[in-house]
């Protein structure tokens, strides 16, 4: 690999934990940060909604604060780099939790984020992402820790 290749694939991978970090933080405006400003997002495969980057930041800053605990974590990245485009397969594992009393209702979603990628002035950005679901465990429980008054 060049060095340039290097650096490509660690910015690439920044690019990816930072959309991990910007949906679990509700950080709208960092979210915004890793797609082109005309990016085309589809989450229909997990219930979501597909349209391009507004559309689906407004959605998600309406839908996600219901879940007061997420976690995505992104793995397993296969990046093909074509000078200043790419593609992108990457798992992801998305643990949410809904509110329920006095603890929260658990479930796992799993599957592949397959993404177009384009090298920006600002860097890396991804220009499409479809979203692949492998499986799904809606709902499971999960217990709080103890409240202490």
């Amino acid at each position: 690999m060049t060095l340039q290749e290097i650096a490509d694939r660690l910015e690439i991978d920044d690019l990816l934990t930072r959309y991990a970090t910007a949906v679990d933080s509700k950080d709208w405006d960092l979210f915004a940060t890793c797609f082109t400003a005309d990016a085309f997002i589809d989450y229909t495969a997990a219930g979501g909604i597909k349209g391009r980057l507004p559309e689906v930041r407004r959605w998600l800053a309406e839908v996600l604060p219901a879940f007061p605990m997420t976690q995505h974590l992104v793995t397993n990245r296969v990046i093909v780099i074509r000078g200043d485009t790419a593609t992108c397969r990457c798992a992801f594992f998305n643990p949410m939790g809904l509110p329920d009393g006095d603890s929260l209702t658990l479930f796992f979603d799993g599957g592949y984020y397959n993404d177009k990628l384009v090298r920006a002035s600002e860097g890396w950005r991804i220009a499409e992402r479809v979203e692949e679901t492998s499986y799904t465990t809606r709902l499971h429980r999960l217990m709080s820790p103890p409240r202490h008054a």
